[in-house]
């Protein structure tokens, strides 16, 4: 008879992610220092795990002030994504929420930094730009501004003009 211990059971683990917009239309986007799914570097939403009895709202709203200071207000649920990183032991399904800034004109603060470089208000046209050429190395600007694989995967499966959000009420 065996004694090996049994193989250790890997499930898809569960990130949320705020998308918040300025009065400009530009989106809160941050530049990861760690390395997760075999990239550092990459640019991201505000977000993290969702925890145990937490809903999706709640997860968006306490990330977003978390990491940048910012106190938002989670409308809905844009978008779902599924991302493997790793078929051994690296799945997250990610859920998208859209946010409203309770203070608009209030500026994200880095207020994790050894997780997070900086945060900047993006267009949505450059975010699907790194996004599409996220494999390019050779034009410095794509080569250093590459989007984590749940960004990447929005891109690619929800295009923006569909998302039918009203963004001022």
């Amino acid at each position: 008879m065996s004694t090996a211990p049994p193989a250790q059971t890997f499930h898809p683990r569960v990130g949320v992610a705020a998308v918040i917009r300025d009065e400009a239309g530009k989106f809160v986007f941050g530049k990861r220092k760690g390395i997760h799914g075999g990239v550092t570097g990459t640019w991201q939403f505000p977000g993290g795990h969702l925890e145990m009895g937490e809903s999706f709202i709640n997860c968006a709203e306490r990330e977003t002030l978390e990491e940048t200071g910012l106190k938002v207000k989670g409308v809905k649920i844009i978008a779902t994504t599924n991302d493997v990183f790793d078929a051994r032991d690296k799945h997250y399904i990610t859920i998208f929420v859209q946010c409203r800034m309770a203070n608009p004109g209030h500026q994200p603060q880095l207020m994790e930094p050894e997780k997070c470089e900086s945060w900047h208000w993006v267009e949505w046209e450059d975010i699907k730009r790194w996004c599409e050429s996220h494999d390019n190395t050779v034009t410095p600007e794509l080569a250093q501004n590459k989007c984590f694989l749940p960004i990447r995967h929005l891109v690619r499966d929800y295009p923006f003009d569909t998302w039918g959000l009203n963004w001022n009420t």
